[in-house]
């Protein structure tokens, strides 16, 4: 299969017609559409269906249109790299991480290595640490920032100098609201919001769970999420209290929401991690001599 093909027939996928990739691509709709015939004959599987005036994909196209995405991001990621190898230091940081305090502590390095080299540039990608970790397995990732608990036995790593605090973000005009802290006796009759990456079981030591004990399975949990902004809606609509992090839902006085925080206190500890055996770009291994600069201790 080659690679410019690929691209083709990512650009169709994108465009959703024939007509609209061939003008953004430069070519001819003809040429496009043998192209794409004779990589459908390759593959010996139909990857879309031609309508009137677009195309829908194939469970096989959709399929394909996934793994065209992480190829042509690699290969991009690859480019930039090699581009990047000149007198001038310049490149591309690529940095995913869930919602936490601890970010600032990485725009600190970021603001501190743009006054030495302002042709780096930075690129960020939020998610949980399911989404970060497969985006670092896939090598699209150069470092991620899990929040505990989280599975490290495949990454190198520093602890950061951080914590974050769990607690319960609810609307100021819920019973709990008048309460200064949140027990588990509190949550045992009420509708929950739970992260996902909290309630994972198949970690060694799960200190979330832990911190409930036997009223664990007691839970009300109607929704799950993985990142805060949504579950922050849900609550202002009344759906019910969403166990979370602080400082990450807006909850300042002109929010409708607040924010109570556990006791006895729970804390989540952070990790920057990277792939074990990893090649770092000029760019990130720049990026990685600030942090253990500033991050580790003699």
């Amino acid at each position: 299969m080659e690679f410019r093909v690929l691209r083709y027939f990512h650009t169709v996928a994108r465009e959703g017609s024939i007509t609209g990739a061939a003008k953004f691509l430069h070519i001819t709709q003809p040429t496009l559409s043998r192209q794409l015939k004779e990589l459908e004959e390759h593959l010996g599987k139909k990857l879309f269906i031609r309508k009137s005036h677009n195309i829908v994909l194939t469970n096989e196209g959709m399929l394909l249109k996934k793994r065209a995405e992480e190829i042509i991001g690699m290969v991009d990621k690859v480019e930039k790299e090699f581009h990047s190898m000149e007198d001038t230091v310049s490149g591309d940081v690529y940095i995913g991480g869930g919602e936490t305090k601890a970010m600032k502590l990485i725009a600190q390095i970021v603001n501190e290595l743009q006054s030495k080299y302002p042709n780096i540039k930075y690129h960020f990608f939020s998610g949980n640490s399911d989404d970060v970790t497969e985006q670092l397995d896939k090598g699209l990732l150069d470092f991620g920032i899990l929040i505990q608990p989280a599975d490290l036995s495949k990454y190198n790593y520093i602890n950061l100098p951080a914590t974050d605090v769990w607690g319960v973000v609810m609307r100021k005009d819920s019973p709990l609201a008048v309460k200064k802290a949140i027990q588990t006796s509190d949550l045992l009759d009420v509708p929950l919001l739970f992260s996902r990456q909290a309630m994972k079981e198949d970690l060694s030591r799960n200190e979330f769970s832990e911190w409930f004990g036997e009223d664990y399975e007691k839970l009300n949990v109607v929704t799950t999420y993985n990142l805060v902004y949504n579950a922050a809606i849900m609550v202002e609509e009344g759906i019910g209290y969403a166990v979370t992090l602080d400082k990450i839902a807006n909850t300042s006085s002109d929010s409708n929401l607040c924010f109570r925080p556990l006791e006895p206190k729970l804390e989540s500890g952070l990790n920057i991690v990277w792939k074990k055996h990893q090649i770092f770009s000029n760019a990130a291994n720049l990026f990685f001599e600030e942090l253990k600069n500033k991050f580790l201790t003699t």
